[in-house]
């Protein structure tokens, strides 16, 4: 069964990097017939429902294994348990099963760690089209005579320095995909990458270096617009420092003084006209005889089927 991980790569090598489809196969190890059946049916995700759902005898034992080894990994290898040991000891605690599911288990969980990158960094400089950063912040406006606290997500592209801001009454999952919309219908264009920070609504597990396990839904809407995405290491703003630094100026420059506004919809038409009036009026910070405007829109776009992919632009 596929996972949307897998689809989400095989997408943005066909019809994002247009690879063949013998490339792709050699490099994702899966067959051509595979993949001709995600091109042709642009789903992001195949559903398959068991008539009779297994119940394996090692499940309930599974986070006690996974714990063991944890313990074990910090351990000189000459002190680690094998699997024997952690067979007998699954034993002691009342495990029925047998010892080849146990060896399986411990074989798959060593090879997942050895193929998980170690300290991995996000580079500060981006080439065109490279990358957007995506993040949260939230204002005090009046509505409708009352003042309410708004949430404004707030996307980047990193080469560019254009951003756009919107607004909403929360932070949940429908609202960062419906930001995701307006952002790339503003811009044009979808980056390769996107950078985040470790949003609830986005990652569901987090793992050693760059290693996310990404929301089922949200890997489908990165599938769909064909980029990559990538997490920040926990509690370091300053690998998407550029949007972090966007929603102080954002803050001050934005909604200071508190704005007085209708409804969401007169909200969001200003905020978007500002964003416009902020890249036609401000330098770019490393093309200081052009505005942010100049260096997004000086560049062409190239095109794929259904999205405009930033070649040299944002």
């Amino acid at each position: 069964m596929l996972i949307v991980e897998t689809i989400r790569k095989i997408r943005i090598l066909i019809q994002r990097d247009n690879n063949s489809i013998r490339q792709t196969a050699e490099d994702l190890g899966i067959s051509r017939n595979t993949i001709r059946r995600v091109i042709r049916s642009q789903q992001t995700a195949f559903r398959y429902e068991r008539r009779v759902q297994p119940r394996p005898v090692l499940g309930a034992y599974v986070d006690r294994l996974e714990e063991a080894l944890t313990e074990d990994a910090k351990l000189p290898k000459r002190q680690r348990r094998s699997a024997v040991v952690l067979f007998e000891q699954l034993q002691a605690e009342g495990y029925t099963g047998g010892y080849d599911s146990v060896r399986r288990y411990v074989r798959d969980w060593r090879r997942r760690q050895e193929q998980l990158p170690g300290e991995v960094y996000i580079p500060l400089e981006f080439d065109a089209g490279e990358a957007f950063q995506f993040d949260w912040s939230h204002a005090l406006v009046e509505m409708a005579g009352m003042p309410v606290t708004v949430k404004a997500a707030q996307l980047r592209l990193c080469h560019s320095r254009h951003f756009l801001v919107v607004a909403y009454p929360r932070e949940t999952q429908e609202m960062v995909f419906d930001a995701h919309r307006q952002a790339f219908e503003f811009f044009g264009g979808v980056c390769r990458r996107g950078i985040y920070d470790n949003l609830k609504t986005a990652v569901n597990k987090i793992f050693a270096g760059k290693e996310r396990s990404f929301n089922s839904r949200f890997g489908q809407l990165c599938s769909h617009y064909l980029f990559e995405p990538v997490a920040c290491t926990p509690a370091a703003g300053w690998e998407k420092g550029q949007v972090e630094n966007q929603v102080g100026t954002v803050r001050r420059r934005f909604f200071v003084p508190r704005l007085k506004v209708r409804d969401f919809r007169e909200l969001n038409e200003y905020l978007r006209e500002r964003c416009l009036q902020w890249a036609k009026s401000h330098p770019h910070p490393d093309f200081k005889d052009q505005s942010v405007w100049q260096v997004y829109k000086g560049l062409p776009v190239v095109k794929t089927k259904k999205w405009a992919v930033f070649g040299a632009q944002c």
